[in-house]
């Protein structure tokens, strides 16, 4: 009896150890459905390059990491997969002459979505990178794709949202709003939640795409919505971040620099109630989950769309003054910076010890520890 006790209780004791050990990733915009920004691999104190791959055209698409691979679009139309080990080009996937602009890739089960200039959606063979399908929409897609269950859903500039098979990329439904859906849809309790040009956010039934409730944010909005412990925080183009309550369906608070009047299109990070958001004002802004009181703020050289990442107590950003930058989440002082000497509008992704972020000149670069 002793002897199997004991022998339980390795086997527990290696399956905890297999599960801390498990290889994290970063499989989409925002790195979780909710569209938090928070990475849970922590990247080493000092951070050096490890490595940097041209890919021949400028890069707004943040990149995703799984299993060893790193994907980025180009605005050459190009998906590329790059060893995270060394930046070796895997594959190249070649979506569209007119180019893959901000929309990011999203990984599941073995295939790698990501939408392009074109208004087509592609879903890709992660092992070669061959066509698995290809669905088309009439407007430019610059929103990131999500998956939720075996659904992956995206915005389009044709001013719907859609729900596809992943697996076949059969059309489950549609929903119309009243303008361009710039944003990437936050995934949380059922529901996807999506901002919009037309400043609504609409909650919607993953399920059947019914719209359970509507919230009128009062002005365009080009970020997408991090979903935290029941309320949405985003940035607006009337220069405000706000909070709204999505029990109650009410604004909970907004927040604007008061002295400079500038669009928030950077998405928020949101964690240990605090919330992490780059401004067209050139700062870096930290304020308070609760309230929308003003924590800190950093500034940069240039405005801030990337959209911040939190690791380990520390806030990774870039800036189009061609930074990219390492700040402390608890007072907002900096702590490293890289000069890549063209702007970051790509956010970066964290996974596996590695910040992976491609630039404007069309770089991409990966950051971690030398061994």
């Amino acid at each position: 009896m002793g002897l199997l006790i004991s022998l339980l209780l390795t086997l527990i004791g290696a399956l905890a150890h297999q599960g801390n050990d498990a290889p994290t990733r970063w499989s989409q915009f925002r790195g979780t459905p909710n569209l938090s920004g928070v990475a849970d691999s922590a990247l080493p104190e000092d951070l050096e390059l490890l490595w940097s791959q041209e890919a021949g055209e400028a890069i707004d698409s943040s990149a995703a990491i799984a299993d060893g691979v790193a994907y980025v679009g180009t605005f050459s139309g190009e998906l590329l997969a790059l060893g995270l080990s060394d930046g070796a080009v895997r594959w190249k996937y070649v979506a569209s002459d007119a180019g893959i602009g901000e929309s990011s890739p999203a990984v599941a089960n073995g295939v790698v979505y990501v939408g392009d200039l074109a208004g087509v959606l592609h879903a890709v063979d992660v092992a070669n990178g061959t066509a698995l399908w290809k669905f088309e929409t009439p407007g430019e897609i610059k929103s990131s794709p999500v998956v939720a269950g075996d659904s992956v859903l995206v915005g389009s500039y044709d001013e719907h949202v859609y729900s596809l098979d992943a697996k076949t990329g059969a059309l489950r439904w549609k929903l119309q709003s009243n303008g361009f859906i710039h944003g990437t849809p936050a995934v949380s309790d059922g529901l996807a939640y999506i901002t919009g040009c037309d400043a609504i956010l609409r909650a919607v039934r993953i399920e059947d795409g019914k719209e359970v409730h509507r919230f009128d944010s009062g002005a365009y909005t080009a970020a997408s919505p991090a979903i935290v412990d029941g309320f949405a925080y985003y940035g607006t183009f009337d220069n405000e971040v706000i909070a709204v309550d999505l029990e109650k369906q009410t604004l909970a608070w907004r927040y604007g620099n008061p002295a400079a009047q500038f669009p928030f299109y950077s998405s928020a990070a949101v964690t240990d109630g605090r919330i992490v958001v780059g401004g067209r004002d050139r700062f870096v802004h930290c304020l308070d989950a609760r309230t929308g009181e003003a924590l800190w703020t950093f500034r940069t050289g240039s405005r801030v769309d990337s959209s911040p990442v939190v690791s380990g107590g520390r806030v990774f950003v870039g800036s189009n003054d061609g930074r990219l930058y390492a700040l402390s989440l608890e007072t907002g002082e900096k702590l490293w910076e890289f000069n890549a000497g063209a702007p970051f509008s790509a956010s970066p992704a964290i996974a596996e010890g590695r910040l992976v972020i491609g630039s404007q000149d069309g770089v991409v670069y990966c950051f971690g520890a030398k061994q």
